[in-house]
């Protein structure tokens, strides 16, 4: 059984899709990252850093139980637990790898300052925009091109392409338009329509937040709280 603290976040839905696509068990401890969820000792444990998402394995590798914090860590290790998604040979594994670590160097970091500054931010700042939203747009043409002839980031449907999909699912709000990346979007459409990545986006989707960020939740997200010496 796997114990998962996330949130319905592209970083969670990374993990809850590739629980779902495995048929792994696993149980939902929500971490309401909004109100400040993540600073609480017992799950700075399992995440140092405060981040969700983080699972602990009741069946580790050697039958006790395994902690693991960062999605990348745990796609890869899911992957390796199951056999599935990620490739056994080294051509093959590094193939995925690579673009897994394109993901989370690139796309998962870039994109989220897309949404900062376009969504979040107090205030206006068009540098901050311009910069995030240009490289947004780079960042799509090289997925774009990468698809022009593979079928999925790495030849085979794997963990890279359940890192990058969820980050994609919020273009709009990224300045984008998928029909700028026809490639893109096919892909895009493709993995919409896989029954494990609808029920993952679908996990804790109750909670996601609606409206505009209040005081308490920019100061867990933003503000002194994320920054208090623990």
């Amino acid at each position: 059984m796997i114990d998962l603290y996330t949130w319905p976040t592209p970083n969670g839905h990374k993990v809850h899709i590739m629980l779902e696509e495995t048929g792994l068990e696993y149980t939902i401890h929500p971490i309401d990252i909004w109100a400040g969820a993540q600073f609480d000792p017992a799950f700075l444990k399992i995440s140092p850093n405060n981040k969700m998402p983080a699972i602990v394995d009741q069946d580790g590798p050697d039958g006790a139980p395994i902690s693991i914090f960062e999605s990348g860590a745990i796609l890869l290790y899911l992957g390796e637990k199951t056999g599935q998604y990620l490739p056994k040979d080294v051509r093959g594994r590094y193939e995925v790898i690579q673009w897994l670590m394109f993901q989370m160097g690139g796309v998962g970091p870039m994109l989220g300052q897309a949404h900062h500054f376009r969504q979040y931010a107090p205030g206006k700042i068009e540098y901050a925009i311009d910069r995030y939203t240009n490289e947004a747009s780079r960042l799509y043409r090289v997925i774009d091109r990468r698809l022009a002839d593979h079928e999925y980031l790495a030849g085979q449907y794997s963990i890279a392409d359940m890192a990058t999909f969820p980050w994609l699912r919020s273009y709009e709000r990224q300045g984008q338009n998928l029909d700028d990346y026809p490639n893109l979007k096919r892909w895009f459409l493709a993995i919409s329509d896989r029954p494990a990545v609808q029920r993952g986006v679908q996990v804790l989707a109750d909670r996601t937040r609606k409206g505009p960020m209040d005081d308490k939740a920019r100061d867990a997200m933003f503000g002194a709280m994320q920054y208090q010496k623990r």
